[in-house]
């Protein structure tokens, strides 16, 4: 949760000077929060997108990385991880069945609005998916970003993602594209984790483990320092890490408090957030502790059994399958600890109900008020606020959703 000197989201009402590009007409007033309902025509669920053959592994790579210089060679250390599972990862059928998933859901909702789906690394690439939609007559679109959190990876550059789309298909001023908020506190988030971490204390209380003898470890992919610090908007004070792990601790915190209030043992059951799947050189320091290395340091402290919670992921693509099922359960392993791995949101009926909640609250322009959000720092912002979640290695890019820059 948010502590007391700092500034929450909600309390930024104000309208900062500078255009919203790329806006729907409802979206480019300055504000933080929508005010006035919008129609579109349809909903674009954006995802990062991944290998699907042996093949495809190296370009795969080649696109993720491009502009940094990484040769060959030192992709191919990390393509082991793709071809320890055949080269494919399975982020895009797990964007397929969250697009079937939310299309359903639409209709279910008598809602009448299609969903393409475009990728930022891997066909269908967005590009490619946003021609689609205008070719079609879509040109009013409400994106889905396949990420909760505030960062640059995971917010600004789908948001970039965007842009670039519209200015390389020709369509920018003739398609827009806005975003729904950050939904990392978002009660259909949260829901699948809860519920993750509930039966697995429940399953190591029946073998008899005492509350205090378990580890709940909350794990998100780690970034930069710099990045971290940058963010969210300028003109939020969120600590070490910015908002990035501020909000990764508010969800951890408020998913442990409602155990708790369910079930009083579990008050001795610590948690702690720690990061996993660091990339960069050694020299640059980036968000810890790793999930490894704090694994390896447990049984110092009297702990026998670890809950592993991917909190910082939508499905199980590979960097939950790799670098937690693999590394981090053998690390347990090795540290002679008992260890589980909790279900991701996925399709999870409560996820995709709360998607599909986002996109009415957005056409609606639901008052920040009345939407639902379990931390202090939510609802966070329709429209993305100034300098928010720079990237320090590039610096800013044209970016849809957001104040310029």
């Amino acid at each position: 949760m948010s502590e007391s000197n700092q500034t929450e989201p909600t309390e930024i009402l104000h309208s900062d000077d500078g255009p919203v590009p790329f806006a729907s007409p409802a979206s480019d007033t300055n504000a933080p929060y929508v005010t006035t309902p919008q129609d579109y025509d349809a909903i674009l669920l954006a995802g990062f997108g991944g290998p699907e053959g042996q093949d495809d592994v190296i370009p795969f790579l080649r696109n993720v990385t491009a502009g940094r210089g990484i040769p060959d060679e030192r992709l191919e250390e990390v393509a082991t991880h793709y071809r320890h599972f055949g080269g494919i990862s399975p982020i895009n059928e797990h964007n397929k069945q969250l697009r079937a998933a939310i299309e359903a859901q639409l209709r279910d909702r008598d809602i009448d609005l299609p969903v393409y789906w475009g990728n930022r690394n891997w066909t269908p690439y967005l590009e490619d998916t946003v021609q689609q939609a205008a070719d079609n007559g879509h040109t009013r679109l409400l994106a889905i970003a396949t990420s909760a959190y505030s960062s640059y990876s995971s917010c600004r550059q789908y948001r970039e993602d965007f842009a670039r789309a519209l200015i390389a298909t020709g369509l920018a001023g003739k398609v827009t594209i806005d975003k729904v908020r950050q939904f990392f506190d978002h009660p259909g988030f949260v829901t699948p984790f809860r519920e993750g971490v509930e039966a697995a204390l429940q399953d190591f209380a029946d073998q008899r483990l005492a509350p205090e003898e378990v580890r709940v470890l909350f794990a998100t992919h780690s970034i930069p320092t710099t990045d971290a610090a940058r963010s969210g908007p300028e003109k939020l004070s969120l600590g070490e890490g910015g908002a990035y792990a501020a909000q990764h601790r508010a969800v951890g915190g408020v998913t442990m408090d409602q155990l708790r209030e369910a079930s009083p043992a579990w008050a001795e059951t610590q948690w702690e957030l720690v990061y996993q799947s660091r990339s960069g050189p050694a020299s640059q320091p980036w968000l810890e502790p790793d999930v490894c290395d704090r694994i390896a340091e447990l049984p110092d402290e009297g702990i026998k059994a670890v809950v592993i919670v991917p909190l910082g992921f939508l499905s199980d693509h590979m960097e939950v399958l790799w670098d937690l099922d693999e590394e981090a359960i053998e690390a347990a392993e090795e540290a002679g600890l008992r260890a589980v791995r909790t279900q991701t949101p996925g399709v999870h009926p409560e996820f995709v109900a709360g998607l599909v909640d986002l996109i009415q609250e957005r056409i609606a322009a639901v008052a920040p008020v009345d939407r639902p959000a379990m931390t202090d720092l939510g609802p966070w912002y329709d429209v993305c606020r100034p300098g928010c979640c720079e990237n320090v290695r590039r610096g800013f890019s044209p970016a849809a959703a957001g104040l310029v820059p």
